[in-house]
């Protein structure tokens, strides 16, 4: 009954702060994936003349520019990977939260149909 309706009422909160959540982390991994592609083409723009660096805590280290194409491209990959894993969780959370719509709805048309047959029974 109402304590059936209420665990209902709390799993949805969670399942949608759930779905918040992952939104806001799969925003900042997008934002990351820009940033890191914005790297890339930089980095293809220079040749073997220019000099890159790796900002390391408070200091700038020289880095040799295979490496660092080989460090953004594994960035990227993380990143993308960890993107479809976010897609994947957030249909997995619509699909619970679509299910506890559904089961929801249901529940008040018992509740609906449960109340009118009390009506009907007292006149």
């Amino acid at each position: 009954g109402a304590e059936t309706a209420q665990k209902r009422r709390k799993g949805r909160a969670g399942c949608a702060r759930d779905l918040s959540k992952t939104v806001t982390a799969r925003q900042k991994l997008e934002a990351q994936l820009t940033e890191n592609n914005i790297v890339k083409e930089e980095l293809e723009l220079l040749d073997a003349t220019n000099t890159i660096f790796k900002l390391i805590g408070p200091v700038l280290v020289k880095q040799d520019m295979e490496e660092a194409k080989a460090t953004v491209g594994k960035r990227l990959d993380y990143i993308t990977g960890e993107i479809k894993r976010y897609e994947q969780q957030m249909q997995e959370l619509e699909r619970r939260a679509e299910q506890q719509r559904e089961l929801l709805g249901r529940l008040q048309q018992d509740f609906q149909r449960a109340q009118g047959k009390g009506a009907a029974g007292k006149t």
